[in-house]
């Protein structure tokens, strides 16, 4: 069974974006090490144009499909990109758009869950990285098998969670921690069943 990783950034204090869901500002520890690590462990979320721009052309080590909410796609649209991962399978969970605006992006309308676990069952050596944001992560909080959480020395204050759901303990256990010099750290959590 494929494992479902909410691969994420945030600041200190467990957020994901300004209140408008912006996280521009995370960018600036994006530095060489960081861009080293995420192009060696995790080339495939680097978007399909980033890679172009820097010349990155290898595999996919983790993940073959990626899925996201409408707001974190409607950021690739509005610079009109309509298949930001096109190196990957692309799904959206919205309601609002009535039709795909790209053959290699699928939409979700309804039972995300139930899609999810579909995707979750199919056969194959790579995972499914949940791209965000904070209403599809709550809403398949049940579903995610990992955690990834890049994590940029600010803080916020307030702004998008990493999580839009309800109160409710759920366990995860560390399994690597990684530090990087400019002050961002790493974490891999595995979902405790």
């Amino acid at each position: 069974m494929r494992k479902l990783t909410y691969f994420v950034a945030c600041t200190i204090d467990g957020f994901i974006g300004d209140p408008k869901g912006d996280a521009t500002s995370m960018y600036a520890f994006v530095d060489a090490e960081f861009l080293e690590f995420l192009t060696a462990e995790y080339p495939e979320t680097i978007s399909a144009q980033g890679r172009e721009a820097l010349g990155i052309d290898r595999e996919n080590q983790r993940f073959d499909t990626v899925l996201q909410g409408l707001g974190s796609y409607r950021l690739a649209l509005d610079i009109g990109l309509t298949s930001p991962y096109g190196h990957l399978r692309e799904l959206v969970a919205t309601r609002s758009l009535a039709e795909s605006p790209d053959a290699n992006v699928e939409l979700i309308a309804d039972d995300l869950v139930g899609r999810v676990r579909e995707l979750k069952a199919e056969d194959g050596p790579l995972d499914i990285w949940l791209c965000g944001g904070s209403t599809i992560a709550g809403a398949l909080i049940d579903e995610i098998d990992e955690l990834v959480i890049k994590t940029y020395p600010q803080v916020y204050g307030s702004g998008m969670p990493m999580f839009g759901a309800d109160f409710e303990p759920r366990d995860f256990e560390l399994k690597d921690l990684r530090v990087f010099g400019n002050g961002a750290f790493v974490r891999t959590y595995a979902r405790k069943r």
